[in-house]
């Protein structure tokens, strides 16, 4: 069952009548099997402030967490939230069916400082929109498809080193199979691709950036076996199928990919592999294919999330299914494959997380879970995991004298920015950003805030572009 059709089923138990019940926020908190791994449920949605989210949160500069929900809110077709990493929810937006709904992808952070997301339908034709939010909360619609250009958008936005945005969507387009197009800030798309069922269809996933500016990406069907792909496209449109999933080594990738430390690309099916219970994987940029693990119901089943590479270098997600209590799992797995569940969802902490965690910068991962909680309409929630704070970089690479802003808790008193040991001048901005630019003779590397209590560094290397 895809993600969609999860929270559809969801949904239809709303519009049948399902009541509102419980506190705004349910605080409980439990300590799980694995030593030095605690859960807590931050929030449980009662449908005036949104239901069913299932996007991943991200982290936006100001050091709140940002998400979605599909349904919900004043206009019952959901909404935009911020929240606190100790809980507190705030509505930032409740959209209605003429700016389009269900915006199931969540969102990202431009580096104009306003949000940047999808809705599923709606908008001017029905199809699915682009928009943007301010930080307070006010939406501009920035293109409506209309099916000739793609319909029906799963997937969130990736924004490229040039400035546009692009993403895919799940039909339409010359031969009703899904788009790939970019979008500038100012609502000009473009279609790049079009997919054909033989190059891939139904496109639930967005699309990832490599140092290159090449986008790899995946398609939940079609292509040789009909079990979906994995593919890369240049920014000008040329795609290039790298493998075709045949049900062995996975099937229906729902999820985008990521770009792991070692170069290659890490991601999972939500079916196939060995049990037919979904898969995680590794593709080396060439498309060479690696099942790191094929999940058996026990440890997980259906992982419609994709993966983040966290600061200890291993890569954490989730499964909609299976584990302890069949309501999913969060687990960590080893760039070699080792495998551990850190939490078993039991429907009052949570079920069916259809997003990956983010880790913020306080090292604790945050994500959501699309079912279960207090009310039944889903729930946010923290995982420590043991793992220090770090601070991270707004963008992740740039050119000498390139804008940089740096995300971190506690940077109040900062003496030292070092971009791989090359100091650069900087300004305190508040608690959790410092402004920089790149400085002159920086090469690529860790990023480093000397603060009064702490060193942190980046979480990823920032790459000095030529």
């Amino acid at each position: 069952m895809s993600k969609r059709n999860r929270w559809m089923r969801s949904c239809g138990v709303f519009f049948l009548g399902a009541t509102m019940a419980g506190a705004l926020h349910a605080q409980t908190t439990a300590v799980v099997a694995l030593p030095a791994q605690t859960f807590t449920t931050l929030h449980s949605f009662d449908d005036t402030d949104g239901a069913y989210p299932s996007s991943q949160l991200i982290q936006a500069i100001n050091g709140g967490l940002y998400g979605t929900t599909v349904n919900g809110g004043a206009h019952l077709v959901g909404t935009m939230f911020k929240i606190t990493p100790n809980g507190t929810l705030t509505t930032l937006h409740s959209f209605d069916t003429t700016e389009g709904y269900a915006p199931e992808a969540g969102v990202i952070e431009g580096t104009d400082g306003n949000f940047y997301g999808t809705t599923f339908e709606g908008g001017a034709n029905g199809d699915g929109t682009v928009f943007k939010i301010t930080p307070s909360g006010t939406l501009t619609t920035l293109h409506s498809f209309d099916g000739t250009d793609g319909y029906l958008l799963s997937s969130g936005l990736v924004q490229a080193i040039n400035g546009a945005f692009y993403g895919t969507t799940k039909g339409g387009g010359a031969s009703g199979d899904g788009t790939a197009f970019k979008i500038t800030s100012s609502g000009i798309l473009t279609t790049l691709h079009s997919f054909n069922g033989t190059d891939g269809a139904n496109l639930y996933a967005g699309l990832v950036q490599a140092a290159g500016g090449t986008f790899y990406g995946t398609t939940y069907q079609g292509g040789a076996n009909s079990d979906g792909t994995i593919f890369k496209i240049t920014p000008s449109g040329t795609l290039t199928t790298l493998h075709n999933f045949d049900g062995s080594d996975g099937s229906a990738p729902e999820a985008a990919l990521i770009k792991g430390t070692d170069g290659n690309f890490y991601g999972t099916t939500s079916g196939g592999g060995a049990n037919s219970d979904g898969t995680v994987f590794k593709i080396t940029p060439s498309g060479t294919l690696t099942t790191l693990h094929s999940f058996d119901g026990t440890d997980g089943s259906n992982p419609y999330a994709g993966l983040i590479q966290a600061t200890d270098g291993n890569f954490y997600g989730t499964t909609s299914g299976g584990g302890a209590n069949s309501d999913g799992t969060v687990f960590k797995i080893t760039p070699s494959g080792t495998l551990a569940t850190l939490h078993n969802f039991d429907g009052t902490d949570g079920s069916s997380p259809a997003g990956a965690p983010v880790q913020a910068t306080n090292g604790i991962f945050y994500g959501t879970a699309l079912n279960g909680g207090a009310n039944g309409y889903g729930t946010v929630f923290s995982l420590s995991a043991g793992l220090g704070p770090f601070v991270e970089t707004k963008p992740s690479s740039g050119k000498v004298g390139a804008a940089v802003k740096v995300l971190g808790a506690n940077l109040t008193g900062a003496t030292s920015v070092t971009f791989n040991g090359t100091a650069a001048v900087f300004t305190v901005k508040s608690k959790s950003e410092i402004t920089t630019t790149v400085p002159s003779g920086a090469a690529s590397g860790i990023v480093q805030v000397v603060t009064p209590r702490r060193t942190l560094s980046s979480n990823v290397f920032f790459r000095v572009r030529p």
